[in-house]
């Protein structure tokens, strides 16, 4: 069986929510995922995403049942009045691989996740069942239901009822900067493009039902990793409180062979850090070409 931890895997998803209890409540005992620690963020890690005031914020990190390492982290912030999901760059969506989409649709009725998008199938891509909510950080989590592998790319299927983060939504003002970005820097390679109907981006910019969008992903040899969404031009850089994360989907963690490789500029140079995500290893954060907050961790 080949290890969770490979080049590109994204290790975790970071959500900034305004009520932790509450959203912990969410994605525990509603989802079904383990807590794997909690506490304050400290200083240093702070600092090395570029977000200072959000030392001392209280967060909680979950995985699933199934055991992969593939974690979401909660941070407790405050939300952002002016934030509107999907209408803004940066990271838009995590897509987690679901046991039973139709079952996790009745069981969010009522919870803190607010469905926008209920279990459908799309047409000439049968091999997955989506859905989509809001969480109370306003964060878009598409649930997918896995039935077969791309004819590009594998899909995983899910070992518990709420899996691991499988795909990550970037919006972005140039797809094909970012798409070299990524390419050139962390050493992914291009996928398939497609111009789809993107039902939850035209109704997030009252677009025609029928406006196609150009999307394309971001993959390491068969293993699908980010979805680079070319956003309208009306879409705008997110607004966020001084020294804090992005509201939402605020950060996403990606596991890379060599940081030095890469030639970034990182927010704070590489540091070794502990715990359940980290796991001894180095780690640095850089802002991407779409604004998008990015922590890497070095796998050697």
């Amino acid at each position: 069986m080949m290890t969770f931890d490979r080049h590109g895997r994204i290790k975790c998803g970071t959500v900034s929510t305004p009520d932790l209890d509450a959203a912990l409540a969410d994605y525990r005992d509603l989802l079904g995922l383990e807590l794997a620690g909690r506490g304050e963020i400290e200083p240093d890690l702070a600092a090395s995403w570029g977000t200072p005031k959000v030392a001392g914020q209280r967060y909680a990190l979950l995985r699933p049942q199934s055991g992969a390492a593939g974690f979401i982290r909660l941070v407790e912030a405050p939300l952002h009045t002016d934030f509107v999901p999907m209408r803004t760059y940066g990271w838009a969506a995590f897509e987690i691989t679901v046991r039973d989409v139709y079952d996790l649709a009745e069981r969010v009725k009522g919870s803190g996740f607010e469905t926008i998008g209920p279990p459908k199938e799309i047409a000439g891509m049968p091999q997955f069942i989506p859905m989509q909510v809001l969480g109370r950080g306003r964060e878009m989590l598409y649930f997918n239901q896995v039935r077969s592998d791309m004819p590009t790319s594998d899909l995983p299927r899910a070992g518990s009822d709420v899996d691991h983060i499988f795909i990550v939504i970037l919006a972005t003002p140039d797809r094909a900067a970012t798409m070299e970005h990524l390419k050139t820097r962390l050493g992914f390679e291009e996928g398939g493009t497609y111009s789809v109907n993107y039902t939850m981006i035209n109704k997030a910019f009252g677009l025609a039902d029928g406006t196609e969008t150009t999307i394309s992903m971001i993959q390491h040899q068969r293993m699908p990793i980010v979805e680079v969404d070319d956003y309208p031009d009306a879409a705008r850089p997110r607004a966020r409180h001084d020294g804090m994360l992005p509201p939402g989907n605020a950060m996403v963690t990606l596991a890379v062979e060599d940081l030095d490789a890469t030639g970034l500029d990182f927010i704070a140079p590489p540091t070794r850090r502990e715990g359940p995500l980290y796991a001894g290893r180095r780690v640095a954060a850089f802002v991407g070409s779409a604004g998008e907050l990015t922590e890497l961790i070095e796998l050697r």
